[in-house]
């Protein structure tokens, strides 16, 4: 009871204190979540706040590309979602500004960590595990066996069954690239992904379009965050989720301010709105299964348990350091998608 009588009066606070900021009445978001989420988190904060928002919907790598390109003239005041290494990214190139919530108090250390690793310049708002998913209809049809492990879906049985993103415009296929190097070492964890690609039928911009197209048949497995291939079950489509035998990678979803912002405290209030409980629980109504940052959301019990998952010791700090993120960006781009397939 103490806790939640905290919590509500944390999120009172934060959004009282916004509240008196008449000019501050839009706001630019940059989500990078899913669409119907997306959606949500927009018409949410306006019915709460008075505040219109303006909102854009593109992938993690591309939202990052384009906070870059514009900062000598910021369009967007909040990034809202996506993996955290291209926000990571954004906080070492001083895209983004420091903030502290008066929120903090109520999340998860793994989130805080995510702040303290970017000094302050981004926090996490929700964490998944990344995997695959399958159409069992169409493993069936084509007599192929249950994939189960990452050795699985480099198998010349699997070839032209699997997709993933790009991992210069996804978030998603940018932590398959940081596992596989962490997982295996990064010589062989190019040899991996040379060899995955021999077998990917195509290459998407975002990263929940695989397991998209794989519950409309379009493709047999989908390379994506287990939640992604999660809300596909649950959308009725014949999709298997899958945590790969070796272990894997995880993500953690963030949120930033963008420098020189133009409407800096309306971007403040929905930081602080972000983190709360309440917004965070609705998730789960727009079947994005993500685990929150708010300790006190409700999680629905389709999302994936990550205690029940063999993680790696995932290094968020190196391999969301610009250096690092743009050395393995152009060794995918000279050394695997240059190959034949």
């Amino acid at each position: 009871m103490k806790i939640q009588l905290l919590r509500s009066a944390a999120a009172a606070g934060a959004l009282l204190a916004g509240a008196g900021l008449a000019h501050a009445d839009s706001l630019t978001l940059y989500c990078a979540a899913d669409e119907a989420w997306c959606q949500q988190i927009k018409t949410g904060f306006e019915e709460k706040t008075g505040i219109t928002v303006d909102m854009t919907r593109k992938s993690s790598g591309e939202t990052y590309a384009q906070v870059r390109a514009e900062s000598g003239n910021p369009k967007g005041d909040v990034w809202w979602g996506g993996t955290g290494d291209p926000h990571l990214q954004a906080a070492e190139e001083d895209l983004t500004v420091a903030y502290e919530s008066p929120m903090r108090g109520e999340l998860h250390d793994w989130a805080i960590k995510q702040a303290e690793a970017a000094g302050n310049k981004t926090i996490g708002v929700y964490s998944g595990a990344l995997g695959f998913g399958y159409n069992k209809d169409l493993l069936a049809k084509n007599n192929l066996p249950e994939p189960k492990c990452w050795a699985d879906l480099i198998k010349p049985e699997y070839k032209g069954q699997v997709q993933m993103a790009n991992p210069n415009s996804s978030g998603t296929a940018y932590t398959m690239l940081a596992t596989m190097v962490q997982l295996m070492g990064e010589d062989k964890g190019f040899e991996y992904l040379k060899a995955l690609h021999a077998n990917i039928n195509q290459y998407t911009k975002s990263g929940s379009a695989p397991i998209k197209a794989a519950g409309l048949g379009e493709t047999t497995i989908g390379i994506v965050f287990m939640h992604d291939a999660v809300a596909q079950t649950a959308a009725g489509f014949p999709i298997v989720t899958v945590a790969p035998c070796e272990g894997t990678g995880y993500e953690i979803g963030s949120m930033s301010l963008i420098k020189d912002a133009r409407n800096p405290e309306a971007a403040k209030q929905f930081y602080d709105w972000a983190l709360t409980a309440e917004m965070q629980s609705k998730a789960k109504d727009v079947k994005s299964f993500q685990l929150p940052s708010n300790k006190n959301a409700a999680v629905s019990e389709l999302t994936p348990d990550l205690s029940t998952i063999k993680l790696i010791d995932y290094d968020f700090t190196k391999y969301g350091s610009s250096d690092e993120r743009k050395r393995l960006l152009k060794k995918w781009d000279d050394e695997v998608s240059t190959l034949p397939q």
